[in-house]
């Protein structure tokens, strides 16, 4: 449903975070299924990835594109042996790339472990083993890849090697709401801000190219890391420029955030030498993400002369439902904790959308409380 009369537009504004990201893959697919629209989506960081498969997914439905990354984590009997998903993160080179390729053409040809439909008692089952399947035969394939890694290499990974198979990037500039994604120009030392016209594969993997993990991604002999390294939230299109230049989106009234990051539980004692190193990058992130959001209200939201907001600033508390046992394990790349995350986040969303339907324009549909 749109707007109603008289009604000014919605933006989302959706953040950075990776391994949590189904969190707002699941608040996106409440969104979808109570009808909630925007004329404005602005991200950064792991949230390009998750706004693009909201807009302009590949040969499927957004909410199915939403679903299936919920499924990119590693089947937990292999996890607690080998805790990184090597199914995302790919050994880097032309070596690794060619044996993918010629991998995953050998691979499409194997039997699946089907699903019998006369026996709906088992599909579970048979399902669960299809993917745990899967899952070894990708950790075999990444054992068995060679790689061009070395001292001299500027990242770990190879640039997210699926996209073009997961966005259709010939949608993009033709998708309704406009659409900003942000990644830092280390070369000029400044932050820059693609639209719909300009975004290519090329720009999607410069907004993902956090260091150390990636190298920075080269467009016009210029090079980039991930904005959300620095800018965990892309607030830049809501805010006037330096020059008195009014904002990209002035016209905004309302403004839906997503943000994974702000979050002080986040920060907490490592259960291993691998965890510490995640924590090691999420840390500083979520004090960055909990300031961006308070400079960006009081400055840039904030009516100095009657205190009032400019715009409407809605946060979807994404978090609220995470049980608290699990907070431990919220940053694992396993297929139990993605798939918690994905539904803790759908059912976060549909509470929002049934809270706040006047102020996003409209009438909820009731959608079930189970993604």
């Amino acid at each position: 449903m749109g707007k109603t009369e008289g009604q000014g537009k919605k933006a989302l504004v959706i953040g950075g975070g990776a391994p949590n990201s189904t969190l707002i893959a699941g608040a996106l697919a409440a969104f979808l299924a109570e009808g909630i629209e925007f004329d404005v989506i602005s991200a950064s960081g792991a949230g390009v990835l998750m706004g693009l498969l909201y807009t302009a997914p590949r040969d499927v439905s957004p909410r199915e594109a939403l679903m299936r990354w919920a499924e990119v984590g590693v089947a937990d009997s292999i996890y607690k042996l080998f805790p990184v998903n090597y199914k995302v993160f790919n050994k880097p080179g032309a070596q690794a790339e060619n044996f993918r390729e010629s991998m995953m053409a050998q691979m499409s040809k194997l039997p699946t472990l089907g699903v019998n439909p006369f026996a709906d008692i088992f599909t579970h089952h048979f399902a669960e083993a299809s993917a745990k399947w899967n899952d070894w035969m990708h950790l075999m394939m990444s054992a068995l890849s060679p790689s061009d890694l070395n001292s001299g290499s500027l990242g770990l990974c190879a640039h997210l090697p699926f996209l073009e198979q997961s966005i259709d990037f010939d949608a993009v500039a033709k998708m309704r709401p406009e659409f900003y994604i942000n990644a830092y120009n280390i070369d000029r030392h400044q932050m820059q801000i693609w639209n719909k016209d300009q975004i290519t594969a090329a720009h999607v993997r410069a907004s993902l190219s956090f260091p150390f993990l990636y190298a920075p991604t080269e467009i016009d002999g210029e090079n980039f890391i991930e904005g959300a390294a620095l800018d965990t939230l892309n607030f830049d299109p809501f805010i006037p420029g330096d020059d008195g230049a009014p904002a990209r989106e002035a016209d905004v009234d309302t403004l839906v955030v997503l943000d994974i990051l702000g979050e002080d539980r986040l920060i907490r004692k490592p259960r291993n030498l691998y965890d510490a190193w995640v924590r090691s990058i999420i840390t500083p992130l979520v004090k960055i993400s909990k300031a961006e959001q308070r400079l960006f209200e009081l400055e840039h939201n904030t009516n100095p002369a009657t205190g009032k907001q400019r715009r409407q600033m809605l946060k979807v508390d994404l978090m609220k439902d995470v049980p608290e046992q699990h907070w431990p394990q919220v940053l694992d790349w396993s297929s139990s904790n993605m798939q918690l995350l994905f539904d803790v986040g759908y059912r976060a969303g549909i509470e929002f959308c049934r809270t706040h339907g006047d102020a996003l324009g409209v009438s909820p549909k009731q959608a079930p409380l189970a993604a």
